[in-house]
């Protein structure tokens, strides 16, 4: 049984506390000042100990699970000598519905579809827990990425995404001979 509690709520005999504001000092690795940063889809209860959609009267509980689950998809982005990496989680979707493309103003866009299974009349269903929908990711690029050089590959579910970036020139030092 669940009591509500001014502090949380109770559960048996341990609180959960939940925030209504996104942290954005998790376990990500960006700043709000970065210009990649995004908040495309938010979910409040994507880490919740629990199913919040079993709960009586929580206010998300009519969310679809097209919403959260899959709209967000999972991407990495690193920066190496020579390029900037994305990789994206996208198990059961095929390459060709994703799409990679570079928007002016050097915003790339990684967007995709999974459909849902065709549900069949003689089927009976126990458990549906995998997602279905679309998502779109977009990430402002630096200024040093090659954005005419973008290349993508995609297995076992996971799209790379590579940026080359431009090399950067040193200044040339030239040598004064001092007189005297």
């Amino acid at each position: 049984m669940i009591q509500g509690d001014p502090r949380g709520l109770v559960l048996g005999y341990k609180t959960a506390k939940m925030s209504l504001i996104p942290s954005f000092f998790g376990n990500q690795r960006s700043s709000v000042c970065d210009p990649s940063f995004s908040l495309d889809v938010w979910d409040p209860f994507q880490s919740f100990p629990f199913n919040v959609a079993s709960l009586p009267l929580t206010p998300f509980r009519g969310w679809n699970s097209e919403t959260s689950a899959f709209a967000n998809a999972r991407v990495d982005w690193k920066e190496t000598p020579e390029a900037h990496v994305f990789k994206a989680d996208l198990p059961g979707v095929n390459k060709e519905e994703v799409k990679v493309e570079v928007e002016e103003g050097r915003i790339l866009q990684i967007s995709g579809q999974r459909r849902k299974e065709k549900e069949e009349k003689t089927d009976t269903w126990h458990r549906m827990e995998r997602s279905g929908g679309s998502f779109v990711r977009r990430f402002r690029l630096p200024e040093n990425a090659q954005v005419d050089q973008v290349k993508a590959s995609m297995e076992n579910g996971v799209l790379t995404v590579t940026v080359p970036k431009e090399e950067v020139k040193k200044p040339e030092v030239k040598a004064i001979e001092i007189s005297g």
